[in-house]
C-alpha cells in the first residue's frame, strides 16, 4: 500500500461507528415496520433497505454508467418483489426471471455506454452484485410467508444486527489481530461478533427445551458467520474507497443482510419441516 494511500485511510472511529449508527437504523426498521404494520409493515422495510442500498452501492462502488445501474438495481428490487408476493404460495422461482432478464440488461448497459467504455467489467461485475444483493434480500419477504415466519424474519434481522453491532464496537478499540492490511478489522472483533449474534438467537428462540436451543445456537452460528464475513467484505470496500461518504456506512449496514437473507429462509424451511 503507498504512502499516499496510507494517508488518506480512514480511523478505526470513522470507518465504524458511522456503520455501527447504520446497522441501529437499518435493525430498527426491520424489526419495527413489521412489528406495527405486519405483512405491509415487512415489504414497505425490504422494500426501503434494497433501494437504500442500490444507491449506496452505486456511489460506494463508483459503477460506471450511474443512471442506468441505479435503474437497473431499482428494476431488480421491485421485480423481485413482485415476484415472491404474487405467488399464492410462497414460491422462489419467479426470481429466475427477474435475475436473467435484469443480467441480460445490465450486460446491454454496460455494451451501449460511450466510448471509450472504461472499467467496463468491473462495472459489469459490480451491477450483477447489487442485483443479486437486492433479489437476496427479497428472500425476507418469502421467509415472513413461511410458517414461524415472522417471527424468524425479526430473529435473523436482530441477529445480523448484533453481530455487526458487537464487531463493530470491538474493533474500535481493539481491531486485532488484523485480518487485512489497510482494513480496520480484527479477528477478536469477527469472533465476539458471532459469539453475540448466538446470543441474540438463544435469547429469542432457546429458552423452551434443549432442543430449542440446540437449533437456537445453530442458526444464530450460521447467520452470525455469514453477517460477520459479509461485514468483512464490505469494510474492504470501505477500505478501498478511503474517504467519508453517507454510502459506506449503509452498504456496511445492508449488505450482510442480503447474504443472510437466503440463510434465513433455508433455516425457516428446516424448522417448518
Amino acid at each position: 500500500m503507498t504512502a499516499a494511500v496510507l494517508a488518506r485511510e480512514l480511523s478505526p472511529r470513522a470507518h465504524h461507528l458511522p456503520a455501527a449508527g447504520a446497522v441501529v437504523v437499518v435493525t430498527a426498521v426491520l424489526v419495527g415496520l413489521p412489528a406495527v404494520w405486519g405483512q405491509a409493515g415487512l415489504v414497505a422495510a425490504v422494500a426501503a433497505a434494497q433501494l437504500a442500498l442500490v444507491a449506496a452501492w452505486v456511489v460506494a462502488t463508483g459503477i460506471r454508467g450511474f443512471l442506468g445501474s441505479l435503474a437497473l438495481g431499482t428494476a431488480a428490487a421491485a421485480g423481485t418483489d413482485v415476484a415472491l408476493l404474487l405467488p399464492e404460495r410462497a414460491r422462489l422461482d419467479g426470481l429466475v426471471v427477474v435475475l436473467g432478464l435484469v443480467f441480460l440488461a445490465a450486460v446491454v448497459h454496460q455494451m451501449v455506454r460511450p466510448a471509450p467504455r472504461r472499467y467496463l467489467v468491473a462495472s459489469l461485475a459490480g451491477v450483477v452484485m447489487l442485483v443479486s444483493a437486492v433479489c437476496a434480500l427479497g428472500l425476507l419477504l418469502t421467509v415472513g410467508r413461511l410458517d414461524g415466519g415472522p417471527r424468524s424474519v425479526t430473529t435473523a434481522v436482530l441477529v445480523v444486527g448484533g453481530t455487526l453491532l458487537v464487531g463493530h464496537l470491538v474493533d474500535v478499540v481493539l481491531p486485532r489481530p488484523q485480518i487485512a492490511y489497510g482494513v480496520p478489522r480484527g479477528l477478536v472483533g469477527l469472533v465476539l461478533g458471532i459469539a453475540a449474534g448466538i446470543g441474540v438467537a438463544v435469547l429469542r428462540d432457546g429458552a423452551a427445551t434443549l432442543f430449542d436451543a440446540l437449533a437456537a445456537v445453530t442458526a444464530g452460528t450460521v447467520l452470525g458467520a455469514v453477517a460477520a464475513l459479509t461485514g468483512l467484505g464490505a469494510s474492504y470496500v470501505v477500505a478501498e474507497r478511503a474517504q467519508r461518504s453517507w454510502a459506506l456506512p449503509v452498504v456496511q449496514a445492508v449488505l450482510p443482510l442480503t447474504a443472510a437473507a437466503p440463510a434465513a429462509y433455508a433455516l425457516t424451511l428446516y424448522a417448518a419441516g
